[in-house]
């Protein structure tokens, strides 16, 4: 419970990150997890069979691949992206996200 009771902040969480992708858990709600990610980069092309995912963007801006079209996310914007639903997330600038999804999602996904 105390870890739970304990004010994070974001920007100071990844200030130190240059990695071009990192993402990590930073709250764990019942029975999934809200994980924090930078990127500045193309993610491989996946989806995931067990789990829906939402991605909200921070700062920077996210562009979400899906089949059909691209979504553009700006700071303050968010998508949902259902189980299933083949995807992939880039950016060329550093973007940091809010990705909340259950707890035994792979976050590289079901290829």
């Amino acid at each position: 419970m105390e870890n739970k009771l304990k004010k994070l902040n974001a920007f100071d969480l990844t200030k130190d990150i240059t990695d071009d992708w990192k993402n990590f858990v930073v709250s764990e709600i019942n029975d999934h997890v809200v994980r924090l990610s930078v990127l500045q980069r193309d993610f491989h092309w996946h989806y995931h069979a067990e789990s829906d995912e939402m991605f909200y963007v921070i700062e920077g801006k996210l562009f979400v691949d899906l089949e059909d079209r691209t979504e553009e996310l700006n700071p303050g914007e968010m998508i949902t992206i259902p189980k299933n639903v083949k995807h992939r997330t880039r950016s060329s600038e550093r973007t940091l996200i809010l990705c909340f999804e259950s707890k035994n999602n792979d976050v590289k996904g079901d290829r």
